[in-house]
């Protein structure tokens, strides 16, 4: 979720994450100009970006796509190289969504998703980002590595992925059963992995071409997938679309610590515990860590890097991405989205369609509300949504600071609340320990941060330079400060950072231009679905977490792509597959 896992899955429901060169020197200056205090400017509006007077090109393009977010990116990259005339619009200064990168003080920070793995995959069975960066023909180095570690009410360990690394940290905090039961669980959903994993997410489009470029194309591994499975693994497989709980509770788990630690492990993956997780979802993340030679990935020079991968893809194919244009309005004609109309007043004409990596409640704003059915609108208004994040950004000297520090730790203050309750769940990133680059030398970048799990309502309404906000502020920080201090130990000070961001709902709201700071849809598997790609108004499409597959990194990947295959013919579509072999 929040860390923004990278792994395939076209099913999965949910999953939390550097302009044009994409290499270590780039360096990204960014309006998140929050002073190093920890005190936000004081200048209003919902970004503080100052819009281009002059559009840089021509002020059309066969697709309009509004937003830079990865979604965005994905789809923008592959219309582009499928040969469409694209031009992405950005509000901020720097392209990425949730999962830009940004510079102060020579400290290089993430804002959004930090824990990946998967992007080094190939193949039919490769993530949804791994596909689209293959297509777009972009290289992304990472460091590989195979743990973190984990700080919970019983006390803490070093926890490793693969088959067996976990047994001891079951022994020590599980019942004497808990070993076998955990056999049991990797017994019953490893092989799950090849059903699940045989119809990869880029050969999905939203039409009937995905008989075509999907069902018949890979029906044959679908079916040799089920019959290597034998008639019980065929059984289990009949879960992949309902909640994984379903699947603990039919094996008749009872180990305290592997429920909770599976609950946390889906509440990592999706912003939800197991009762509200697509087994499919879950049954991936097992394949892509418990199996021999799993690993982890960060990519060299940050998350940044992702973005600056997929941008340097999307150029590459003559695809044009302008910053600093504010998208004040979708614009419908003859019953059409036309374009659109960016804040200087200019209408960008979109000749084939318009395309919004917005959230679907920020979307519909951008809509007249003459031309949004009841139907729609009503559906947008009653979708329950994640709550927000608090977020704590430290640069900070790595004199005494121990050498062994890690780049992730997490943080559970006590199982009993639920692991998605607020100031529970404290999640650390330090990427300059595998990129040394993101922070000046012999210094560290930190991002600690509560994932989906701040109640916006408690911050609604303050005035971000009044006395109460900056209280609410220091009260609702001190749950991260704790969690940096016993993750690092010895040697770590607070009067001793060099940087001190503090982000809340509001600076979430404002930065990221997200409805009320929401992480997400709220949608539980079993219960409801995530939204398509197409909306009421013909030539308006939507992409990214508010729609299927759902929120998080290879989630909206997989959605920028299924809207740019929609968008081209079955035959455009098959010989990219077959381009990227798969």
């Amino acid at each position: 979720m929040a860390l923004g896992l990278v792994f395939p899955s076209f099913m999965q429901i949910h999953q939390p994450l550097s302009l044009c060169s994409f290499n270590s020197s780039t360096v990204r200056k960014t309006v998140l100009a929050r002073n190093s205090n920890g005190q936000e400017p004081s200048s209003t509006g919902s970004i503080a970006v100052k819009e281009k007077k002059a559009f840089p090109g021509k002020p059309e393009a066969d697709v309009v796509v509004i937003g830079s977010g990865i979604a965005g990116l994905c789809c923008a990259g592959l219309l582009a190289r499928y040969g469409q005339d694209v031009l992405v619009l950005e509000s901020h200064d720097l392209p990425g969504g949730a999962a830009h990168s940004f510079e102060i003080k020579g400290y290089k920070f993430d804002s959004g998703p930090s824990l990946f793995s998967g992007f080094q995959s190939r193949g039919p069975q490769a993530n949804p980002l791994a596909q689209v960066l293959d297509a777009l023909g972009v290289s992304l180095p990472c460091v590989k590595y195979d743990s973190w570690m984990v700080y919970i009410p019983e006390g803490e360990f070093l926890s490793r992925i693969g088959p067996t690394e976990f047994f001891k940290d079951l022994e020590k905090y599980g019942t004497p059963n808990a070993v076998q039961e955990w056999k049991k669980l990797l017994d019953a959903i490893l092989p799950m992995s090849a059903a699940a994993m045989a119809l990869p997410p880029l050969s999905i489009r939203g039409d009937f071409g995905v008989l075509s470029t999907a069902a018949a194309r890979y029906a044959p591994s679908l079916l040799k997938s089920f019959v290597q499975m034998g008639p019980q693994g065929a059984l289990g497989a009949t879960k992949l679309l309902r909640p994984f709980s379903e699947v603990i509770d039919s094996l008749e788990l009872k180990d305290p610590f592997i429920r909770n630690w599976v609950d946390l492990l889906s509440f990592l993956l999706s912003g939800v515990k197991t009762n509200g997780i697509l087994s499919a979802e879950m049954v991936y993340m097992f394949a892509e860590w418990y199996k021999p030679g799993s690993c982890l990935e960060y990519p060299l020079h940050g998350t940044g890097a992702v973005v600056d991968a997929l941008v340097q893809g999307m150029k590459k194919f003559g695809g044009r991405l302008s910053l600093g244009s504010h998208v004040e309005k979708i614009v419908i004609e003859n019953d059409r989205a036309s374009g659109v109309k960016l804040r200087s007043g200019q209408f960008v004409r979109a000749k084939k369609a318009v395309i919004s990596n917005a959230s679907m409640w920020d979307t519909l704003k951008l809509l007249p509300k003459e031309v949004v059915p009841k139907s729609y609108l009503d559906r947008v208004n009653t979708t329950p949504q994640c709550e927000s994040f608090m977020h704590l950004h430290l640069g900070f000297d790595a004199e005494g600071i121990r050498e062994d520090l890690g780049i992730h730790h997490i943080v559970v203050n006590d199982w009993e609340r639920g692991v998605d309750a607020d100031q529970n769940v404290v999640l650390i990133s330090i990427p300059s320990v595998l990129s040394p680059d993101l922070a000046p030398p012999g210094k560290h970048v930190l991002h600690a941060y509560l994932p989906g799990t701040e109640p916006f309502g408690l911050w609604e309404g303050l005035d971000r330079r009044s006395t109460e906000y900056k209280n609410l502020k220091a009260e609702r920080s001190e749950v991260m400060w704790r969690a940096v201090e016993r993750a690092i130990g010895a040697g770590f000070s607070r009067d001793k950072c060099e940087v001190k961001l503090v982000g809340t709902p509001l600076t979430h709201q404002r930065f990221l231009r997200r409805n009320r700071g929401t992480y997400g849809p709220a949608i539980e598997a079993g219960k409801n679905s995530f939204p398509g790609h197409s909306t009421p108004i013909p030539q308006l499409y939507c992409c990214g977490d508010s729609t299927f597959p759902g929120i998080g990194v290879p989630a909206v990947a997989a959605s920028g792509a299924i809207v740019a295959n929609s968008l081209v013919s079955v035959s455009q579509h098959s010989q990219l597959l077959d381009a990227i072999g798969i």
